[in-house]
């Protein structure tokens, strides 16, 4: 989530809230305690969940989905959940190839219902190499948060983490509706830790080289809050981004 919306689009009891964000210091995209509690128990993303859900109704569920509806009405910006669904369950043989496991959507993808929508989704296609008409081909891609809503904003404008019980819900029900995955982009703390289980996302970005083999690429969150970040590690622009790239070129030509 980055960047500020437009002025007045959320209104709460007394006022129309005009928010910024606060800074983090996190190349997560925020700091360690704020999705304490997301990883799942385990073996969870192991199960196989096919057998009491229709794969495609599993978009109209989560897009009807109102689990956090009390929670956002207790947020800064009081708004209504709106899920930005945007993956297609495909039976063995017809389905995405390449994941992007995100956060949650902001304030500018609340609105506009499509994710990536900001800054930061500009950032994430350059890194990536991908056109915006590939980014969003759901033939090929599937873009799935670790919270499907906007989670609002606290008393100082700062960002709110993904409610972990929006991965609890939902994920290992979506990762089994995408059977031919074959590269997943882990895309700052949240979903670092879901994933992976680890904390330090400086460390894990790091070794990237690790999680290759297992078709996972473990990447900061691109927020303009992690440009200095980025400055401070070049490595991960002269070295993670053109394998990233090759890697992503060979899965999106597969047949």
């Amino acid at each position: 989530m980055s960047g500020k919306p437009p002025a007045g689009i959320f209104r709460d009891r007394k006022y129309t809230f005009f928010c910024s964000f606060s800074v983090s210091k996190y190349p997560g995209g925020e700091s360690p305690q704020e999705t304490r509690g997301l990883a799942p128990s385990a073996g969870l993303a192991k199960e196989d969940h096919s057998s009491y859900f229709h794969p495609m109704d599993l978009t109209d569920e989560i897009r009807a989905c109102r689990l956090c509806e009390v929670r956002f009405q207790t947020t800064a910006t009081a708004h209504e959940p709106r899920p930005v669904v945007w993956f297609r369950p495909a039976p063995a043989g017809q389905g995405p190839r390449l994941l992007i496991a995100g956060q949650a959507p902001g304030a500018r993808v609340h609105l506009s219902g499509r994710p990536f929508t900001d800054p930061s989704g500009d950032r994430l296609r350059a890194w990536t190499g991908l056109e915006a008409a590939q980014f969003y081909d759901l033939s090929r891609i599937a873009i799935v948060p670790m919270g499907f809503c906007f989670p609002g904003y606290d008393a100082k404008g700062s960002d709110l983490p993904p409610p972990a019980v929006c991965a609890r819900t939902w994920r290992a029900r979506v990762i089994a509706s995408l059977p031919d995955l074959r590269l997943t982009l882990l895309v700052g703390g949240a979903a670092i830790r879901w994933h992976l289980g680890a904390r330090d996302v400086t460390a894990t970005v790091r070794a990237w080289r690790d999680f290759g083999p297992r078709g996972i690429f473990p990447l900061p969150h691109p927020s303009w809050r992690n440009t200095g970040w980025l400055k401070r590690n070049p490595w991960f622009g002269d070295e993670l981004l053109p394998e990233l790239r090759a890697r992503i070129r060979s899965v999106m030509e597969m047949p």
